[in-house]
């Protein structure tokens, strides 16, 4: 009955690490996030959509000739794949998170930003 104590065991985050081309579309699509003030929309609908990440990718894949007239296609597929990874949602939140502290404005997260 030692197989059944491992049968059903999930690796925490194995994947290699990303590379300098899915952090760059990652960094990009974070800063237009933070830029057009959608960091807690944005931060919201990551945290609630955690466990679909991986259906998301494939919406994406499914979805690449539509969206390829009015996207990157090559960014559209790093970001795809850049999806499929299980510590994607924590890495976009950091980064997210880390673009709005370089803002100057206070992290996301901690409540409503202030307007002038």
């Amino acid at each position: 009955m030692k197989w059944l104590r491992h049968a059903f065991k999930v690796n925490e985050f194995d994947d290699p690490p990303p590379t300098r081309r899915e952090l760059f579309v990652v960094e990009r699509l974070c800063e237009f996030v933070v830029r057009r003030e959608l960091t807690t929309p944005a931060v919201l609908l990551l945290e609630s959509s955690q466990p679909l990440h991986y259906l998301s990718s494939q919406l994406l894949h499914f979805f690449s000739p539509f969206l390829s007239v009015l996207t990157d296609t090559r960014a559209h597929h790093i970001f795809a794949r850049f999806l499929e990874r299980r510590d994607s949602v924590a890495i976009l939140l950091e980064t997210i998170r880390r673009f709005e502290q370089l803002r100057g404005e206070r992290p996301a997260g901690d409540g409503v930003t202030a307007r002038p």
